[in-house]
């Protein structure tokens, strides 16, 4: 009776450490290896700052956030009382000046006429009369007119230059934009006041056209040999998590990045957006398609990674232990061994099941993405069944 049930125990206890064994069929198709990468949206040529090179109380401001705008389309306005009266006073100021060289010019004829007269009557009385104290005072005369006009010519150039000061900075009352795009930012509303004393403050943020935009993003080391310019892909944002954006690389930087000891490249896709439904600052997710080969004969890439426990030799235990010893229950083990599987980058194996067997096939790899792998050599065929992981066996209650 007592060997009875031992017999039967021990053929649960075996038939509860039963290994099984889960599989998936090779099959034969199309690849296509991805690189995926995550980056920002920026516009083409970034954004503009526009701001005021002048102090000055907002009059008018003219667009709003979102506007879209044109060349020398205006922006805002600043108050241009005071401007225009700095104007007026210049071009007064002009005009003075212009009426101060029409007088020196009269001096210098006056005084170009007593001149000859002098050197007709000197030269009449033998240069007796008038006496040489008139006719260096006379000559004096004229050089000094001659100086006066040549001052007041001066101050007609600077009165100028003056005038057209204050109607530049009267035209920069009036604030423009500099591109066709689209406001993004508008920091100015009417009657604040803007202080231009060191720098130009920012008034509004613009960006180019947003029917074209770009992606930036970064590719790991990794995979920064397989990105080539023209390559295309698809990317997704948040705000339209369900819809694919199309894109395509038009830059690939040779300058890395340093993150966190993660080194990374900068890749630049141009993406279309002519529903405008992407806006600058998204952070989206790209999937780069570097690769696509056609008629393959594919594996579960986690049949590459299977590594099948060593069997032990049952049999041997049994002759020493006996059938109590297969009763009793033995220590653990140390550590379980396990067959080694890849034999070198290229070269590994696969396991399947031959008469409910493990055998091993040596297989040569080639691209792959996240699911599958390319098979370019080996005893592989479409069809037939890998091993990808074991299934713990549910005990016997």
């Amino acid at each position: 009776m007592v060997v009875v049930i031992a017999l039967v125990f021990w053929k649960r206890f075996n038939s509860s450490q039963a290994v099984q064994y889960k599989t998936q069929e090779v099959r034969r198709g199309d690849l296509t290896v991805i690189v995926t990468a995550t980056g920002t949206l920026k516009p083409i040529n970034n954004t503009i700052n526009v701001g005021s090179e002048l102090s000055g109380t907002i009059k008018t401001v003219e667009v709003d956030y979102n506007s879209k705008v044109k060349v020398g389309q205006i922006l805002a306005r600043l108050d241009t009382s005071k401007l225009e009266a700095q104007v007026t006073q210049s071009r007064a100021a002009l005009e003075s000046a212009k009426g101060k060289v029409l007088q020196t010019q009269a001096t210098i004829k006056e005084a170009r006429s007593k001149l000859a007269q002098y050197q007709r009557v000197r030269a009449l009385s033998n240069n007796k009369v008038p006496s040489q104290t008139d006719m260096d005072a006379a000559e004096a005369t004229l050089e000094r007119a001659i100086a006066d006009d040549a001052s007041a010519k001066a101050a007609v150039s600077q009165a100028k230059a003056t005038l057209t000061t204050y109607e530049t900075d009267l035209s920069k009352a009036v604030i423009r934009s500099p591109i066709n795009g689209v406001v993004l930012t508008r920091d100015v509303e009417p009657g604040q006041t803007v202080a231009a004393a060191y720098q130009a403050p920012t008034l509004f943020t613009l960006a180019a056209d947003l029917a074209k935009m770009e992606l930036h993003v970064n590719v790991d080391e990794a995979d920064v040999s397989h990105i080539q310019e023209g390559q295309k892909a698809t990317f997704s944002v948040a705000a339209h998590p369900n819809r694919p954006f199309e894109a395509q690389i038009v830059r690939a930087n040779y300058g890395s990045t340093t993150t966190s000891g993660v080194v990374t490249y900068e890749t630049v896709l141009k993406v279309d957006n002519a529903d405008l439904l992407l806006r600058p600052g998204m952070t989206a997710t790209a999937d780069i398609v570097v690769k696509k080969i056609k008629n393959a004969i594919l594996i579960p890439s986690a049949a590459l990674r299977f590594t099948p426990p060593v069997a032990e030799d049952q049999g041997e235990k049994k002759s020493s232990d006996g059938l109590i010893g297969s009763i009793l229950p033995h220590p653990p083990s140390s550590g379980t061994q396990q067959h080694e599987n890849t034999t070198s980058n290229k070269q590994q194996r696969v396991w399947t099941l031959r008469d409910g067997q493990l055998s091993a096939i040596s297989v040569t790899i080639g691209s792959a993405n996240s699911g599958m792998t390319e098979i370019l050599e080996g005893g592989i065929q479409p069809g037939m069944a890998v091993i990808v992981d074991t299934i713990n066996p549910v005990k016997s209650k």
